[in-house]
């Protein structure tokens, strides 16, 4: 039972990566008081577990009637998480922040926690080991990236600003070699089933 939950568990921490979105969560929340950023990590949350949750019941549905597949699925958000990771790589400009608390629904919520690696991971999952034990650990992983926003302040303080900085630039180029490995495993899966 504990090892079955491990590998549900394990999986879905990876493919969500709380700790990488740290650095972005600063940068985009750095101009918020307190108050302001509690409501954008609540937002984020739920959010997060919204869009996944629909997605764990109704994915298979949804690609079915619209002729996606999973690989349809894994390619198109390989190429949104390469954008997103360039982008970041590459601006020169002192991100300034948001002043809006929506940025808990979009980008926060989704696609940064629940994006294509984690609808895909979820959908793989529950064709595995059924639709609960799937939404226990997700469940369990948005806790865990409560924990992790709610400590942001802490964390920062204890890495510094320019530590930040510079895990912020290596999980971008992270996030770009994996949206790359989603894209060629799209790509190579699609060729494999023709």
């Amino acid at each position: 039972m504990f090892e079955n939950f491990l590998l549900i568990f394990i999986p879905l921490f990876v493919a969500i990566d709380g700790l990488g979105l740290l650095p972005i969560f600063l940068t985009m929340t750095q101009n918020l008081d307190s108050s302001s950023r509690k409501k954008i990590i609540k937002h984020s949350l739920i959010t997060a577990f919204l869009v996944a949750l629909v997605f764990i019941f109704l994915g298979e549905l949804i690609f079915k009637s619209l002729g996606i597949t999973v690989n349809d699925f894994t390619i198109a958000g390989g190429i949104i998480l390469l954008i997103i990771a360039v982008n970041d790589i590459v601006k020169t400009q002192e991100y300034k922040g948001f002043v809006s608390t929506s940025i808990g629904v979009v980008p926060i919520g989704t696609p940064l926690i629940t994006g294509p690696a984690t609808l895909t991971t979820c959908l793989i999952l529950v064709g595995n080991y059924g639709y609960m034990p799937v939404i226990m650990s997700l469940i369990l992983n948005l806790l865990v990236v409560w924990v992790i926003f709610n400590q942001a302040v802490l964390i920062e303080k204890a890495i510094g600003v320019d530590g930040l900085k510079g895990i912020g630039k290596i999980v971008s180029l992270l996030l770009a070699a994996i949206a790359v490995k989603l894209i060629r495993i799209g790509i190579t899966n699609l060729l494999v089933l023709k």
